[in-house]
């Protein structure tokens, strides 16, 4: 039992004295792909995204129940998941099969689905914290089985469940329109790296044209074997996974070489004010080329299919090249080098190297550069704002929920109501209802239970 006190009209039980059964589910032989060509759902838990999914991405048949440990589950009834996304609740509005990560939670009609669902998802936190394994993660039925359940009258149900539509529709709302404002920032800093390389900017009217290996030497990585890599040692092997769009990420899966090995490859070491780019990824996914500058004298490596830009500052700023790397066109002309098979993607030096750019003179490299850090700065702090407003709309719904689940929310309405909460319409009224509803064998049971 929690050590919360909760209204003196609630009675605080286990989960095990409320509901009527719990029904599990699991899966029809992979080996009859007819089972899997009907029309009926199939839930699993890459289903349960949100908290009422409009349909499941499988479908079996009358026979694949028949011949499996699945359960048809009726629309409404909560379906929890026991083993991965633990603490996920969800509730449909179709008839669904269920696998054997799944549990369907069938309640007697003193305990509203909906309130059940709040119930459930204030206490996802503590389910987390529950669940026992090594690499996936399961909650155990004992565990489940013996979870505080916070009980009020019908009528207060009813009006914690209506509370909390209201208010949690209001955060669902207020979460969607933060969720938005990255994908706007994003096209902001687009729209700037445009204006900058294209001139729009700075007004500038003289530019000159060069192929990049007439404004910087261009080096590819080096194929260091994965036997020479350490957890720890003098030199860092920069891989593919490290370059981001304009971060370099040093901290993605570290590898390192020893002293010997690193100074015998010193030609490949990427210096301050170098710029990296990407050189491989999926094809036709554009999820590589990115660039970005390195900015502290450390004991880098470039590895194999990484690339170094070595600027030649009397013609071009290193700040300004990045800059144009970045851009759309930039991008646009680096992947029509790409080659490759079906999954990866390649784009060589050679198809980078002769890659035409624009661009002024170094006065108005050096203004332009000035400008869009100041852009992107502000930038920078309206994403840091946001993820603080998300971070705490996240705490929010918790809140809520927590002030819900522990009287405070309908406080007020009990005070205004009090025959709704007590005699025959007290909690301890409804769960002795409970009990005697249990005792004479509830509602009708599943053939397969």
């Amino acid at each position: 039992m929690s050590e919360l006190a909760l209204p003196e009209e609630w009675i605080e039980t286990k989960l095990s004295s409320i509901y009527t059964k719990i029904v599990g589910g699991g899966t029809p032989s992979k080996s009859n792909p007819s089972y899997f060509e009907g029309e009926i759902p199939w839930m699993s838990v890459k289903d349960m995204k949100g908290y009422t999914p409009k349909d499941t991405q499988d479908h079996i048949t009358q026979e694949a129940i028949e011949n499996s440990a699945t359960n048809l589950i009726p629309e409404g009834v909560p379906i929890i998941a026991t083993r991965m996304s633990l603490g996920k609740v969800v509730v449909v509005n179709f008839d669904t099969a269920i696998n054997q990560d799944l549990k369907a939670i069938f309640l007697p009609e003193h305990v509203i689905n909906s309130y059940f669902v709040y119930w459930y998802r204030s206490k996802d936190n503590l389910i987390i914290s529950l669940g026992t394994g090594t690499t996936v993660k399961g909650i155990r039925l004992d565990n489940l089985k013996n979870l505080s359940f916070t009980l009020c009258s019908l009528n207060e149900q009813q009006e914690i469940v209506k509370r909390l539509d209201k208010h949690l529709t209001t955060v669902s709302q207020i979460k969607a329109r933060l969720d938005a404002i990255p994908k706007l920032i994003e096209k902001f800093r687009q729209s700037v790296l445009n204006d900058a390389v294209s001139g729009a900017l700075c007004n500038n009217q003289n530019v000159n044209s060069s192929i990049v290996s007439e404004l910087c030497d261009f080096q590819n990585g080096f194929a260091f074997k994965s036997g020479w890599f350490l957890k720890q040692g003098k030199f860092q092997v920069i891989k593919l996974g490290n370059i981001r769009e304009n971060r370099l990420a040093i901290e993605n899966s570290p590898a390192f070489l020893d002293e010997n090995i690193g100074k015998d490859h010193s030609k490949f070491c990427a210096n301050k004010n170098d710029i990296l780019i990407s050189m491989t990824g999926t094809r036709f996914k554009r999820d590589y080329g990115f660039s970005c500058l390195v900015t502290e004298s450390e004991k880098f490596l470039i590895n194999q299919r990484v690339g170094r830009f070595i600027v030649n500052e009397e013609k071009i700023i290193h700040k300004y090249l990045l800059l144009i790397l970045r851009s759309n066109g930039f991008r646009n002309d680096f992947f029509e080098g790409e080659t490759g098979g079906v999954n990866q993607g390649n784009v060589g030096s050679n198809h980078i190297k002769n890659i035409s750019i624009n661009y002024p003179d170094i006065s108005t490299q050096e203004k332009i550069v000035n400008k869009t850090e100041v852009l992107f700065s502000f930038a920078d702090q309206i994403e840091k704002s946001v993820a603080t407003a998300k971070a705490r709309v996240d705490h929010l719904t918790q809140s809520i929920l927590h002030q819900a689940f522990t009287g405070n929310l309908t406080a007020e309405w009990r005070e205004q109501n009090p025959e709704l909460v007590s005699g025959d319409n007290s909690a301890e009224a409804l769960l002795a209802k409970i009990k005697a509803e249990k005792q004479g064998g509830g509602k009708k049971k599943s053939s397969k239970e």
